[in-house]
């Protein structure tokens, strides 16, 4: 950026540049403690569907408080400077990064622990009645000690009801996720639930264990496609060290009726903590009484 002094905080390494926004390391003036700003770009500030994302995102964000979802402090709508709010620094690569980077003995080293933290804030944030509609390995940050948060709200919905009045009156703009990790109602564009959250966590933990989505395409219509009509192979395909409960979970997760998954995250915690992910893991030890 131009200047490096952006309200009550002083820019000092950009973290990423994302399409629309950056997200910066800061340390704020008056206390020295160090935060992470997301801030749109420039030529972006006045995008009215940006600023709209970003504050949503914002604001979507500070109404949850939970050990695994990423804090967010502070909102500045200032016109000395294009929109930011700055969020808890947590100085971490998302699973997406170490997936490309092929860091594949870091996540299953840690795996079964990263999955359970994802699924309580997750559980979490749909007990709020929110829906996060982007759950994907580049939106779960995990840190050189295993500790994970939960980013990204721009697409989070509010989860309503069925009803004949949402049917028939709710405003139907295009569907909105990330291709790989999209329910079959997402794709639809219906009225989505936790389910839908489900499913696309389902999608993370196959891609997680194996290296590889559920689904791939020729085409973006085709990988859509194979989302709603194709049964995807069990994970066990791609990695023979995966135990059986674990592929059972994450296909029952993947199932393409909602009704045919764990209906929510408590369903899917009781699972995950009564099984192993991999064959080669130590035994889970007995719950006590």
């Amino acid at each position: 950026m131009a200047e490096d002094i952006v309200g009550n905080y002083k820019m000092v390494n950009c973290i990423l540049t994302g399409q629309s926004s950056q997200v910066w390391e800061e340390v704020e003036k008056s206390s020295h403690r160090h935060f992470a700003m997301k801030i749109l770009l420039p030529e972006k500030a006045n995008v009215a569907e940006d600023r709209e994302a970003l504050y949503h995102e914002a604001d979507v964000g500070q109404k949850l408080a939970h050990g695994n979802i990423i804090r967010i402090v502070h909102v500045s709508k200032d016109s000395k400077h294009p929109p930011y709010f700055v969020m808890e620094y947590f100085p971490a690569g998302s699973l997406g990064t170490r997936l490309r980077n092929k860091d594949l003995d870091f996540i299953k080293e840690r795996a079964h622990s990263i999955f359970k933290q994802a699924a309580t804030g997750l559980a979490y944030m749909n007990a709020c009645g929110w829906v996060h509609r982007d759950v994907k390995p580049g939106n779960m940050l995990v840190n050189s000690a295993g500790e994970l948060r939960l980013i990204d709200f721009a697409l989070a919905q509010r989860i309503h009801k069925p009803n004949l009045f949402n049917r028939i009156f709710r405003r139907r703009g295009k569907a909105q996720g990330t291709r790989s990790y999209m329910s079959p109602e997402q794709i639809r564009n219906e009225i989505l639930d936790q389910r839908a959250d489900v499913y696309s966590f389902g999608a993370s933990c196959y891609e997680l264990t194996t290296g590889r989505p559920p689904f791939r395409g020729s085409t973006n219509q085709d990988l859509l496609a194979k989302h709603i009509v194709e049964k995807p192979m069990s994970p066990q395909n791609y990695n023979k060290d995966i135990t059986d409960d674990f592929a059972a979970l994450v296909l029952r997760m993947l199932a393409k009726k909602r009704e045919d998954r764990p209906q929510d995250f408590h369903e899917v915690l009781i699972k995950l903590k009564t099984i192993r992910v991999y064959k080669s893991d130590a035994p889970a030890k007995p719950v006590s009484e």
